[in-house]
This record gives structure tokens, C-alpha cells and sequence, in this order.
């Protein structure tokens, strides 16, 4: 079992900067595969960032590559999402992502993880 918190949402105007931040609890942190989704009104959940057990295979979404970027620290059991250069459509709750898989690959559908936070607001004006 593993719960997850998100923190680090907000407010922020557009070309600014939001580091979001999941702390895990549980044991064997670093045998889950993490990703961040995020979740606009009326939207479906989509994947935006996800890096694998070991920290060394990092996957963003297209839309968020070159502003975005997405790293974890096993010793604190936390994984981060580095926002920069955000936009209005960046607009959504952020959610924390926890995948029993030690894998290389990271996934990118909702369904295929475990275990979810319970989201962060994440607000950028134009």
C-alpha cells in the first residue's frame, strides 16, 4: 500500500514557474515507476510526466517537453514536476502516480497505475 501527497500547486501568471512535489509513504518506493496526470474541467485525465524506478528514463508528454521536466529522489521517497514557461492551458489539477512495475518504460495510461494522490490545483492567468 502506498499513499501519495501532492503539494507545491497555485497560482501563478502565464511564463512562470511551479514545482509540484508527491511524498510517498510505504516501503520500496523505489520499486514504483511515478508519473504526474493532470486533469482540466470537462477534460479527460491525461499523462504529462513519468519517470521510472531508477530515475534514469524520464517521458514527457509533447506537449509539456522543453517546459516541463519530471525526477524523483528514492532516499526521501519524493518525485517532482518542474513546471516552467506555463501557460493558461496548463490549467488542472495535477495528480501524483504510483505504477508497481519496475520497469524502464513508463506507462502513460491512467488505468495502468496503482495508486493516485488526491491532486493539486495548479492555476495560471493570462
Amino acid at each position: 500500500q502506498v499513499q501519495l501527497e501532492e503539494s507545491g500547486g497555485g497560482l501563478v501568471q502565464a511564463g512562470g514557474s511551479l514545482r509540484l512535489s508527491c511524498a510517498a509513504s510505504g516501503r520500496i518506493f523505489d520499486y514504483y515507476t511515478m508519473a504526474w496526470f493532470r486533469q482540466a474541467p470537462g477534460k479527460e485525465r491525461e499523462f504529462v510526466a513519468g519517470v521510472n524506478w531508477s530515475g534514469t528514463r524520464v517521458k514527457l508528454s509533447d506537449d509539456v517537453k522543453g517546459r516541463f521536466n519530471c525526477s524523483r529522489d528514492n532516499a526521501k521517497n519524493e518525485v517532482y514536476l518542474q513546471m516552467n514557461s506555463l501557460r493558461p492551458e496548463d490549467t488542472a489539477v495535477y495528480y501524483c502516480a504510483a505504477d508497481f512495475a519496475r520497469l524502464l518504460i513508463v506507462k502513460i495510461i491512467p488505468s495502468e497505475y496503482d495508486y493516485w494522490g488526491q491532486g493539486t490545483q495548479v492555476t495560471v492567468s493570462s
